[in-house]
């Protein structure tokens, strides 16, 4: 539905009236507050809390940073992207570069998945754990359990072809995030207002984080991947009526609304849970926790436990088909995958590809069972789901430079000032943070830095490069299947 279509069809030509006036009674216009609340809701999350919350007062600058530097390039660069041309960043990325650099991008959309479903059901499994015995949180056993169960049933729903799946999803803005989310807040600032004691200082000395070498701010890494996701909303460029004035309104107003569920929520934790006691994924729960027991309303916290993870449950569904069958159907077009992981099931779902997967996330899931602390395992994931994902960013940055040097004149619904300038800085952040990911953060100073660096290492550089390599390498011509009128029946 992108607004090359149009001109396509015949510049210049009398043809085009037509096609345009078509093209404009059958689009579903949206409005640009619309747009902004589905970017809002596909991006912001209370998951991410706990981690910056043991920063304090300085979450603020950590969060203000990197969205100044990688969410603002990033949504408008894929927006000019996405009103010129259809396809995803598969498309961007072979147009602008080559289609071997468009397979790598990709595959690194969908590889980051692997790694993000154990860090996103780590979270379920601390969170769900307050639900019946707090205790199990800091147990591995119980935290690979839940990924893998929960894992699998996933797989399965989502096997059958089930619908209405992405209400739930949509609907987890509200139900886990909003309204946790303000009550945790309000209840905070209610905390204050009693006399109580910030566990945090709340002075204009810890504004900016201590500096105590670049362990110290490892974590702002993490802040990339909370951002992330914004080339797929891009896509609705087009359904705005004047894409030029109503998308940067848009990303604007979903960057507001993103900073504060981001920022307000890791200050209200920082008020009422000290930083040494704070758990990476049960970090949220313990700070609902805490709060309700002043009230005396502990009888809640399993209630908000339950919508976390209900909100949880509703995103993993909705995007655990998505990224891999965008794979699916570029290697079915150019046979970048085997045959037996092209194979759809009669509900018309790439089901091999979700089967493989899962035995990776089963793998990955163990790994909290043998790593003694949960929190060092939950990180380690987020930042390996990261890296990789940032070889896609740093892909993307590169091809709107080239497609906007190659064909400067190619119809674009939307033109990001400042491309080159903004694809700069943003490849720069990614570029860096890719870097300081090989770092252990300050919380891991005891540990082991080799095996941290061969840890993520060995899993961003070898799923987010090597794997694909082999692929590309190995492909044949007896791969490619192009029949994708196969996969719309999912």
């Amino acid at each position: 539905m992108s607004t090359a279509e149009v001109p396509a069809e015949g510049t210049g030509a009398t043809g085009s009236i037509p096609a345009a006036r078509a093209r404009a009674a059958s689009t579903q216009w949206i409005s640009w507050v619309a747009l902004a609340m589905m970017t809002t809701s596909s991006v912001a999350s209370l998951r991410a809390a706990p981690t910056m919350a043991v920063y304090g007062l300085a979450c603020v600058f950590l969060y203000l940073l990197p969205a100044i530097v990688f969410l603002l390039p990033t949504s408008l660069v894929s927006a000019e992207l996405a009103s010129g041309w259809e396809g995803g960043i598969y498309k961007w990325v072979s147009e602008g570069i080559s289609k071997p650099m468009g397979f790598l991008a990709v595959w690194c959309q969908f590889a980051m998945t692997i790694f993000y479903y154990p860090s996103l059901l780590g979270f379920v499994a601390s969170t769900l754990a307050y639900v019946f015995n707090p205790e199990l949180a800091s147990s591995g056993v119980w935290t690979a359990a839940v990924i893998i169960v929960v894992y699998w049933s996933g797989v399965w729903v989502s096997s059958r072809g089930t619908k209405g799946v992405a209400g739930l999803a949509s609907g987890g803005l509200i139900i886990g995030t909003l309204v946790p989310g303000t009550v945790l807040v309000l209840l905070g600032i209610v905390f204050l207002g009693q006399g109580n004691e910030s566990a945090a200082p709340m002075t204009a000395d810890n504004i900016f984080p201590v500096w105590a070498g670049l362990s110290s701010l490892v974590l702002i890494v993490n802040n990339f991947l909370s951002y992330s996701g914004m080339e797929m909303n891009a896509v609705h460029v087009s359904s705005l009526r004047n894409p030029g004035k109503e998308f940067p309104r848009s990303m604007f107003l979903a960057m507001g609304l993103v900073l504060l569920i981001f920022i307000l929520p890791a200050l209200a934790i920082s008020w009422i849970v000290p930083a040494e006691e704070l758990s990476l994924t049960a970090g949220v729960m313990q700070a609902f926790d805490a709060v309700f027991a002043n009230f005396g309303w502990q009888w809640l916290t399993p209630i908000v436990g339950i919508m976390l993870v209900a909100a949880s449950l509703g995103g993993m569904l909705t995007w655990l088909a998505g990224p891999s069958k965008g794979l699916l159907l570029i290697s079915r077009q150019e046979g970048y995958l085997p045959p037996f992981l092209q194979k759809l099931n009669k509900n018309g779902v790439q089901q091999n590809i979700l089967v493989v997967q899962g035995l990776l996330t089963t793998v990955i899931g163990l790994a909290y069972a043998l790593i003694p602390d949960v929190s060092s395992a939950y990180w380690i994931f987020s930042v390996i789901t990261t890296q990789v994902y940032l070889i896609m960013y740093l892909l993307m940055f590169v091809a709107a430079i080239q497609l906007r040097r190659k064909q400067p004149d190619h119809p674009r619904g939307y033109r990001a000032p400042l491309l080159i300038g903004m694809c700069g800085i943003g490849f720069a952040a990614s570029l860096a943070a890719l870097l300081v990911g090989f770092i252990p953060p300050s919380q891991f100073a005891d540990g082991n830095a080799g095996a941290y660096f061969a840890i993520v290492g060995g899993g961003a550089l070898g799923l987010g490069l090597l794997v694909p390599f082999l692929f590309y390498r190995m492909r044949k011509p007896s791969w490619k299947q192009p029949e994708p009128q196969e996969v719309s029946a999912s």
